[in-house]
Formats: C-alpha cells, structure tokens, sequence
C-alpha cells in the first residue's frame, strides 16, 4: 500500500506552488515564514483558492455555486471528524489537528463566498465590515493559532488589519468587482458623495468618486495604524512578515492617492521593488 504520509506532502506541495504562483498584495508563503510552516499556510491558501474559484470561475449558475460551497461547507465538517476523500483534504486535516487550528475559521470564510455569490450592494458600512468579518479576519485568526498566539486582544488587532487589507482590496479592485456585478463601497455612502452607478460602467474617474474614496482610504489607514499593535504581540519571523502584510495594504493605498484617486484603468499593484524596499522597513519595525 502507498505511504499515505507521501499523498499529503504531494498535496502540500502543489498548494505551495499554487500560493506561489499567484499575485497578491502581501506574500502568501515568503521567505520570512518558517520552512515547517510553511505547507500549513500554503492549504489554507489552496481552500481559499478553492471556494474563490467555486464562488467566481466557470459558466454555473448561482444555484450550482451555492450547492458546491455547501458541500465544500459540510466536507470541512467530515474533514475535522477524520473523514478525507483526498490527499488535499488529509493535508488540511493534518494541519487542522497538528497545530489545533479552529474549522470554524473555515467555515466562515465558505459563508463569506456564499455572500459573493447572493448579494452584489451593501447599504452601510455595517454590512460591509460584517462582510469583511467572515472574507478577511479568518484567515488572521489562523495565521495566529499557527503560531500558537490566541490572546483574544491578539485577535482583535488581527481583525483590524485583515479587515483594513479587505478595504484596500476593493479600492484596488473596483474595476474587476464592478465587471462581476459587484460593488463594495456602501451604497449610503455613494448616494452622500453623489457617486452614481454610472461611474463605474463608464470607468468615470470625476470629483465625486476621488472625494469618496479619499474618505474611504483615510478610514482604513486609521484601522491599520490601530491594527499595528499586533505586532506587540509576535516576534521574529512572524513579526516582519506581519509588518510587511501591513506595510503592503498601506503602500497600495498612498499609490491610489498618487494617482489622485484615479482607479480606472490604472489598479495599483506592488512590483517587486515595491516588496524589497517594504521588506526593509519591515525589518525595522518595531
């Protein structure tokens, strides 16, 4: 019979070539994070992927992408219990059990692509923040219990970063929701800065949309600099990686503001030498 020890480094490391092949503001799997922990962070990666992808890719109905989530929702369930229908699965349940990590923290971010799926406005800033609650702060309360740190303040400061890095993922991304029918900027405050529906359909970079999203922007440095006080809590590798997360959110948003807000047609991004020059500060973060 084959080592099924081997069907579960097989599956980790295609989940680490897959965090790896993918662009995203922050370094999924660096340099920075310890080698042994590495596979860990990289199949929750691969689940996040999975349910994205579920939520977002292919020619299915809502219906149909629904159902799947609910599946992928009741196999989290199995996969905790001890029931694996693959080598991903027995990977994400090794993790789950070697480093005591919460399903829960996986089930919310499954309800979160559900949302994706069923509800494309948000009328305050309220439905959005609860919606960052299950897409974002998950994935910070893990990245904590990997590290054996579940201080409840702890907790708190991650939830502010995660949702802050959220915010700044729909700036960076207004053009690409809006082709998916989607708009996260809280329809209450659209109508006060008078930015209408229009704007986005014809790519209309005008007054209103550079007020309102100066608005925004200055509300998600505010969580980030509160958020900073994470760092309090880690140390070593986690610590920069972490200041280098937040250090990341943040050199996106003053690259909008460069821009003098202009994101159509022009989505920030962090080039490489964006990621070297950050990784020298977050060295020296205290």
């Amino acid at each position: 019979m084959e080592n099924p020890k081997l069907n579960i480094e097989s599956a980790y490391k295609s989940s680490l070539n897959l965090a790896k092949s993918h662009y995203e503001n922050f370094p999924v799997v660096s340099f920075l994070i310890p080698k042994d922990q590495q596979k860990h962070i990289a199949i929750i990666y691969w689940f996040a992927r999975t349910a994205d992808d579920i939520a977002d890719e292919g020619n299915i109905t809502n219906e149909e992408r629904i159902n799947k989530l609910d599946e992928l929702t009741e196999r989290v369930k199995f996969i905790s219990e001890g029931n694996c229908q693959n080598d991903f699965d027995s990977a994400l349940l090794n993790t789950i059990k070697t480093k005591n990590l919460s399903p829960e923290c996986l089930i919310n971010l499954l309800f979160a692509f559900k949302q994706d799926v069923t509800k494309k406005r948000y009328e305050n800033f309220e439905e959005v923040l609860n919606y960052c609650k299950n897409s974002a702060n998950p994935i910070g309360r893990l990245i904590l219990e990997l590290n054996n740190i579940r201080n409840e303040d702890a907790f708190y400061f991650s939830d502010k970063i995660c949702t802050a890095l959220q915010l700044t993922n729909f700036i960076q991304d207004i053009e690409i929701d809006y082709k998916k029918g989607r708009i996260y900027l809280p329809q209450d405050e659209m109508k006060k800065f008078n930015v209408d529906e229009n704007i986005f359909r014809l790519k209309e970079n005008n007054i209103n949309l550079k007020h309102m999203l100066k608005f925004n922007i200055s509300r998600i440095e505010d969580m980030f600099i509160e958020g900073r006080k994470l760092l309090t809590f880690l140390k070593g590798r986690l610590k920069y990686e972490i200041a280098l997360t937040i250090l990341g959110g943040e050199e996106i948003l003053r690259k909008v503001k460069r821009s003098d807000y202009k994101i159509f047609n022009n989505r920030p991004i962090l080039s490489k030498l964006d990621f070297l020059i950050l990784l020298g500060k977050s060295i020296f973060t205290r």
